[in-house]
């Protein structure tokens, strides 16, 4: 009965939602130290941080490690994010702009050449639709337990 223990059940269940729950935690760490180079560590002084505390207290991520992710930003990660802007047309010559954090530009610049290619678009060159777009607002698409 290979396969049928209740602790092997329990160990994968466990897996899953810790592997989950961590996936979460890089995401809003990446942003906060983003946020703490920009405006520093401050959350009085700096909304985008006190915006991204309270998000990652929604995801019940510990006191401790946001502490220890601003102090760490503070000083002097040896990683460096980036915020890049990729424009382009998607299916059917609808204009995109796509906007992401990324530690290393030719990778993301790979990746984002590939998923336009793959869903019927193009990647296009700065400039070539943002003319079209305000911000009015951000759309957040949860891929939690998706395939990107």
């Amino acid at each position: 009965m290979s396969g049928h223990s209740k602790w092997n059940n329990i160990k994968r269940k466990k897996e899953k939602t810790d592997g989950a729950r961590a996936k979460v935690f890089t995401k809003i760490g990446r942003e906060i130290a983003v946020a703490v180079k920009e405006g520093g560590g401050n959350p009085a002084s700096n909304s985008k941080l006190a915006a991204l505390i309270a998000k990652a207290k929604a995801n019940s991520v510990p006191n401790d490690n946001i502490q220890r992710i601003i102090k760490r930003a503070e000083g002097g990660d040896k990683t460096e994010y980036e915020a890049m802007t990729y424009e382009g047309y998607g299916p059917g010559g609808i204009a995109v702009m796509v906007e992401t954090l990324t530690d290393n530009r030719n990778r993301t610049a790979a990746n984002m050449r590939h998923y336009f290619d793959k869903f019927g678009g193009n990647l296009g060159q700065m400039g070539c639709v943002s003319f079209m777009f305000t911000q009015k607002g951000v759309i957040v698409v949860d891929l939690e337990d998706k395939d990107p």
